[in-house]
């Protein structure tokens, strides 16, 4: 296993973190954790040198708003001396935050349901506009500073869901230690992007990846074309190694977090970690991989650049939101994954059947998209 240190903390991080969102569970019930499979599964990830393990309070509950079970079972998994061997991550739930007294109950539940007196890497969990400003207002940073003193947590961050933007105000508001960010190949100029991943690098923050496989939609049901591109690289790699050495190649990556639900996923990802150096990659391999993203890109069904020149909506339907889970759906052949998303991280406000075919947007969209036509056809794909 190779390790990189996380930003200016100089903690040592397995360059592969265990991220415990997809766990394998019972009956398809995200509640119901099959904890003889997961058990095996983050051992012998530990076992192999992953000192990286990543949870949050609402994973694998009945639904984001409400407590999960993966802390709990986390708690339970990292006894018997496999605490002592990892840094262990988790997050406050901010939109469960009504007052500064809550981040202390909150935070000590979770001391409790880990069965740990101290949280290594404390993130503040999904920050966007409104839960930034309102964390801000309820004093985080003193909450932040006290947990820190006083022994609770190692070192404070956050996961961002936002346009870049807020991305460098929350940074220079606080002294973070690191943050959490969505990149891979697909999703260089997405919320952060890498002009966000340079930016913390600059300020000596490590930085975590997530999604660094889209949800696992870069790693299974590979179209053919693509496929017949990776069979032709000279170096041979599994779709999944690709997307990780391509992350892991921007020296400023401090470690990857892979979901992992299967004990087959955790021997690939292992394996490709052991080669995962920075600045590996050659001009070849890059160009592989452009080539790659160019195919998924012609499969988009609307040619949305995210400008957002059609936001705000006075209704408060998210459009380009809309339109990106519809471009999943094509680009990934996964129409599941992206209802699921769609539904889960858009409010019944923000969806596209929210819409009243105003038009006011489509004579100043840059792309001339019909925007009501394409709105129809996310209610038909996503919403039924």
């Amino acid at each position: 296993m190779l390790y990189r240190a996380m930003g200016k903390t100089g903690v040592q991080v397995s360059n592969l973190g265990f991220g415990c969102m997809r766990l394998p569970v019972i009956d398809g019930q995200p509640d119901q954790i099959d904890e003889a499979k997961a058990t095996e599964m983050i051992h012998y990830a530990i076992d192999q040198g992953v000192n990286y393990i990543d949870t949050a309070y609402p994973y694998h509950g009945k639904g984001f708003g409400e407590p999960g079970m993966s802390e709990v079972f986390v708690g339970k998994v990292l006894q018997g001396g496999y605490r002592q061997k990892v840094h262990l991550a988790t997050k406050l739930p901010c939109w469960m935050v009504g007052s500064r007294s809550d981040m202390d109950r909150l935070l000590n539940e979770q001391l409790q349901r880990l069965q740990t007196d101290r949280i290594d890497f404390y993130l503040l969990h999904s920050l966007q506009q409104d839960t930034w400003a309102k964390v801000t207002k309820l004093d985080v940073f003193s909450f932040l500073d006290q947990a820190i003193a006083d022994g609770r947590i190692g070192y404070a961050g956050f996961s961002f869901h936002d346009e870049y933007p807020l991305f460098p105000e929350i940074i220079d508001a606080y002294p973070w230690s690191f943050c959490q960010i969505q990149y891979n190949y697909m999703d260089v100029t997405y919320q952060a992007g890498l002009k966000g991943l340079e930016y913390a690098a600059q300020k000596g923050m490590g930085v975590v990846i997530m999604e660094p496989l889209r949800g696992g939609r870069l790693a299974t049901r590979i179209p053919a074309d693509i496929q017949q591109l990776w069979d032709r690289a000279e170096v041979k790699r599994t779709p999944a190694g690709w997307a990780l050495q391509y992350v892991w190649n921007h020296p400023a990556v401090s470690t990857v977090l892979s979901g992992m639900n299967e004990m087959a996923q955790v021997v690939e990802n292992i394996q490709a970690a052991e080669q995962g150096y920075a600045n590996a990659m050659t001009a070849k391999e890059k160009d592989l991989i452009a080539q790659v993203k160019k195919i998924y890109e012609s499969r988009t069904k609307v040619d949305c650049t995210n400008c957002r020149y059609c936001m705000p909506c006075p209704l408060g339907v998210d459009i380009p939101g809309s339109f990106i889970q519809l471009n999943n759906a094509s680009m990934y052949d996964d129409i599941k994954g992206a209802r699921w998303t769609y539904q889960t991280f858009l409010s019944p406000a923000e969806r596209a059947s929210g819409c009243t075919e105003c038009g006011r947007y489509e004579e100043i969209c840059p792309q001339q998209l019909p925007i009501r036509e394409r709105l129809k056809e996310v209610v038909r794909e996503l919403e039924s």
